[in-house]
């Protein structure tokens, strides 16, 4: 009878962890979009196995900010900038949602980038592949209903499989890569020219600003209440997880193959993939090309649903892809314009890309620590969030997380603005 019992209590646990699945999963895996995959193959490259160290406390920061938000959103069934507009006022709403459509802009534009660097490692010109791709990811939320949009997410979340059987076939050092990785670095690494700003660019290129809006909107538009709070929770962890699992797979395979053959500079993700070619096999570089591929469109689809949120929420607008066009007229037409305009930038010949790219990050490195405050401010609101305001140990641990990440993308940003180097 017990045995019966607790079989039953464990699939009751497994099918409402199923029903939640996506918002965390989905969330956590397009932060390894093309900035993403840039910074970790450049991570691995330069400093071979050196910076795995780095996952575990990313991995603690991100699961952290992003419970949060998962909390906040079942609790108050509101999004993230619903609240703030509520609790703030819109003035501030405003000029948050200003700065966060200016860096989601320029996420959107690498984004397509990504998509044309991959096509072009299997010969398909930009002109062909970032139209097709774009009108792609425009048909998919616009025409399709929440559910459908959610089931295509998490397929292409899986696809991130890739970049771990390509960080196998490239043959690392795995007793090496395993050591790296629980061990602290040594204090005379931290001297290395360009270590202390990757570090930087590993934590930075981790948790985003819009990473939190759109996580707390999803889990609002799937209907997620308080009673499935546990399974949510679970979502977010597992997805965390998964996403920096597949990171530290992405450096490793960087370390076997392009550092210990002394390959140190990455100019755009797909180097990475076709540096795969010669030195790991044909097998690794179409994994990590489609990996690329796979995560650019991805994240082409998710910055502007993200913004489109963002911005409906905070004016009072109605959002959601379950809501027809006519019901959500401004969302629907926003989210266009961002898809339209970020595709179209990267079919300009000549147009300074990368230039782009740094502004979006100084200016994410602006926005980070203001959204934080918020989130911490919001959650620790007794007669908004009731008996699930933060704990005193969950206050201690998120007030560090966030001061350190703070401090880093202040760093990032000071350092990009000025170009300062680290020692």
């Amino acid at each position: 009878m017990a045995r019966t019992s607790l079989a039953k209590l464990w699939k009751m646990r497994v099918l409402m962890f199923l029903a939640v699945l996506g918002p965390g999963f989905i969330t956590a895996n397009v932060d390894n979009d093309t900035g993403g995959i840039l910074t970790y193959s450049q991570a691995g490259a330069q400093f071979g196995y050196k910076m795995l160290w780095t996952m575990l406390p990313i991995t603690i920061a991100l699961i952290a900010v992003q419970e949060m938000c998962a909390r906040m959103g079942v609790v108050t069934g509101k999004g993230l900038s619903d609240l703030i507009r509520e609790e703030f006022g819109l003035r501030m709403t405003f000029l948050m949602m200003a700065l966060l459509v200016i860096v989601n802009y320029g996420n959107v534009v690498a984004e397509f980038s990504g998509v044309a660097g991959s096509m072009q490692l299997f010969h398909v010109s930009k002109y062909v592949s970032v139209p097709v791709c774009a009108a792609l990811v425009w048909f998919l939320v616009v025409r399709g209903d929440y559910k459908v949009v959610e089931k295509v997410f998490l397929f292409a979340s899986l696809i991130y499989l890739s970049y771990i059987v390509a960080g196998v076939l490239a043959g690392p050092d795995w007793q090496e890569a395993l050591v790296e990785t629980v061990r602290p670095p040594a204090l005379n690494v931290w001297r290395q020219d360009g270590y202390v700003y990757m570090v930087i660019g590993l934590v930075g290129t981790t948790i985003a600003p819009w990473m939190q809006f759109y996580l707390q909107s999803s889990i609002v538009e799937k209907g997620v209440t308080v009673k499935q709070y546990g399974a949510v929770k679970l979502d977010v962890i597992v997805g965390c997880f998964f996403t920096d699992i597949v990171a530290w797979f992405i450096i490793v395979a960087c370390a076997a193959t392009m550092y210990v053959h002394g390959m140190t500079t990455i100019s755009v993700p797909s180097d990475a993939a076709e540096a795969m070619k010669p030195l790991a096999g044909q097998y690794a570089f179409i994994l990590f090309a489609v990996g690329l591929f796979n995560a650019s469109l991805f994240a082409a689809s998710i910055l502007p649903l993200s913004t489109a949120y963002t911005v409906c929420e905070g004016l009072g607008f109605e959002s959601g892809v379950d809501k027809k066009f006519g019901e959500a007229k401004f969302f629907y037409w926003f989210y266009t314009s961002l898809i339209a305009a970020g595709a179209a930038v990267v079919l300009i010949p000549r147009f300074p890309l990368v230039k782009v790219i740094i502004l979006s990050q100084v200016l994410n490195g602006i926005l980070l620590p203001v959204v934080l405050v918020f989130m911490i401010k919001l959650i620790n609101r007794k007669e908004l969030m009731g008996k699930y305001v933060n704990k005193r140990w969950m206050n201690i641990t998120v007030w560090a997380t966030s001061l350190v990440v703070i401090g880093l993308s202040l760093a990032l940003m000071f350092s990009t603005l000025f170009g300062v180097k680290t020692p």
